[in-house]
């Protein structure tokens, strides 16, 4: 596969308008990501509020946890959703016959969808997880609160597991051209497969190359008992193929299908 060619700025801030242009898209991306957490830790203290007795104060490490682990799926839905609308929403628009006939390469309009999509994502699930590594410090709970290495850690590498499902997602989409279909896939892959293959005692041959066992690898250890992790072990030298190895298909394809498609 060629090397995608470096995006134009103003095609760049095109892709960005097209998608937060798109309200019920944003709108869902925000409950998603931003709403969700505040929904999470509303009710947390709604049942302390309730039932101290059970229910223990909002913050400390195990919400954070489980809190992070909760929003890691929820953010690879709207991860999908906007790198889907991202590859296919020209499509279904009737707009990508007006970009072509413009002269302008295909392979850049393809290659602007990927900044343009992070630019909408990202912000979105950083100020989703500023959110909850803030409520997590106001009690410490019985394990203490998330330490700033934790966080910081924890930070980086939900912020690359969301930005590495919205590149399958952009790439699936342009391959397929329907954003239903790339989403029906993604997420019953990331959230009904992958927690069933971790969850098996002896997941067998192949279960390593899954894309969401290969991103849970690399998550920091004090996050694992909020994830089911089964029996795979993977080197970090495997884990990273792996990882490579789907982007480049999932762009390879995106990108060849984009620059064939009959206008």
């Amino acid at each position: 596969m060629t090397a995608l060619p470096l995006p134009a700025p103003r095609l760049v801030g095109a892709e960005i308008l097209k998608l937060v242009s798109r309200r019920g898209l944003m709108i869902a991306s925000l409950l998603l990501t931003v709403a969700a957490t505040i929904a999470t830790f509303a009710i947390l203290a709604a049942l302390h509020a309730t039932d101290p007795a059970h229910h223990k104060l909002i913050g400390g490490l195990s919400h954070f946890d489980d809190g992070l682990y909760s929003l890691t799926q929820l953010a690879t839905v709207a991860a999908v959703l906007i790198g889907a609308t991202a590859g296919a929403g020209d499509l279904a628009s009737g707009f990508f016959r007006n970009l072509v006939v413009t002269g302008r390469p295909r392979s850049r309009l393809f290659a602007a969808r990927i900044p343009g999509g992070l630019a909408v994502l990202l912000p979105l699930t950083a100020a989703a997880y500023a959110l909850l590594a803030a409520l997590s410090q106001l009690a410490p709970g019985p394990k203490g609160t998330p330490s700033t290495t934790l966080m910081v850690e924890s930070g980086l590498w939900f912020e690359l597991y969301v930005m590495i499902m919205f590149l399958l997602a952009l790439g699936l989409a342009s391959l397929l051209g329907s954003r239903a279909i790339t989403l029906g896939v993604l997420a019953g892959l990331q959230l009904l497969v992958t927690p069933v293959v971790q969850g098996l005692h002896n997941p067998g041959i192949g279960a390593d190359a899954l894309l969401g066992v290969a991103l849970w690898q690399l998550a920091p250890t004090e996050l694992l008992n909020g994830a089911p992790q089964g029996h795979i072990a993977m080197s970090l030298a495997a884990t990273v193929t792996v990882l490579i190895a789907w982007m480049l298909l999932a762009l390879g394809l995106g990108a060849w299908r984009t620059t064939t498609r009959d206008a």
